[in-house]
């Protein structure tokens, strides 16, 4: 059975100042989505699913009913009232619950082994096919064994704004021993440093491997999902910013043995829009890419 793709695409952008999943990146006008898709039929998946909110239901299937009769496509949405019953959720909280509540949406539309990705990073072809090869592995269910994509955090910041990562440590058998999503990560003074709960500079030193919600998962993750956002929720349904992230949600699982998570080795390079500044150098980059012939000049 094929692998199922499953795209994020339900975040505010506030950053960026519009709305960047669909915005035309590529020669004839692709998005980013569509060179992931693109590279996930190459590599071997057969389902596209993407998280939206309701009210951009109508947008996105307009722009991608392009890959009508080339993958199996479906949508899932995620609101901020899609919640245990009996959660208050505060009247003037607009920011949706985080990655991992997205992923948890999608529980119904997924019955395969799936990767997970953001709508708005370029992860290159080489990723999906790492990826499709560990997912395509028997026994995933009966090891919960997750893995990752790992991208050093040098090569994932931007020259505009701090960006927020999920900063890895491994083992020697590659296995993730924790990862930790760190905030306000940025260049300052020659050096690469995030900013702790004490808003204090902390620095890195660059060659961290990162979580870029590039992860794949046997479909038992998603009971474990449930148990863990219940709790998450509990405790912080009155907090307008606080979110579930899935790097939070693996390392719990890891910490408690409950699960591994393998980060594959892979020769691709990363890149993604978080300011509107980033844009054409995602731009150029994909013109470099075309012109390489990595790409055709129109992927649809």
């Amino acid at each position: 059975m094929k692998p199922t793709l499953l795209i994020l695409a339900a975040g505010m952008g506030s950053r960026y100042g519009s709305l960047k999943q669909v915005d035309q990146l590529g020669p004839s006008g692709e998005t980013i989505m569509d060179y992931s898709v693109y590279d996930a039929m190459r590599a071997g998946f057969g389902k596209v699913v993407f998280v939206i909110r309701k009210s951009l239901e109508n947008d996105f299937k307009e722009i991608f009913n392009r890959y009508k009769g080339k993958i199996e496509v479906d949508y899932v949405f995620q609101e901020i009232d899609n919640v245990p019953a009996g959660i208050s959720i505060p009247a003037d909280r607009v920011k949706p619950w985080g990655t991992g509540h997205a992923i948890l949406v999608a529980r119904k539309a997924i019955n395969t082994p799936f990767a997970v990705i953001n709508a708005d990073d370029f992860y290159d072809a080489d990723a999906f096919k790492v990826m499709a090869e560990h997912l395509s592995k028997p026994g995933l269910e009966d090891i919960d064994k997750y893995a990752m994509v790992g991208y050093p955090i040098q090569n994932t910041l931007s020259e505009f704004g701090h960006v927020s990562r999920g900063v890895c440590e491994l083992n020697a058998n590659q296995c993730l021993t924790s990862v930790i999503e760190r905030l306000k990560i940025q260049r300052m003074n020659n050096e690469i440093v995030y900013f702790d709960e004490n808003d204090k500079p902390v620095a890195l030193n660059g060659d961290e491997m990162v979580s870029m919600n590039f992860w794949g998962f046997p479909v038992s993750i998603f009971d474990k999902l449930e148990k863990k956002f219940n709790e998450f929720i509990v405790a912080n349904s009155s907090q307008l910013k606080s979110e579930f992230y899935i790097p939070m949600v693996v390392n719990e699982l890891v910490q408690e043995k409950t699960a591994h998570a393998k980060v594959l080795k892979t020769t691709a390079q990363w890149f993604g829009i978080t300011y509107k500044e980033d844009k054409p150098i995602a731009i150029e980059n994909f013109k470099k890419l075309t012109e390489k012939g990595l790409y055709p000049q129109k992927l649809w």
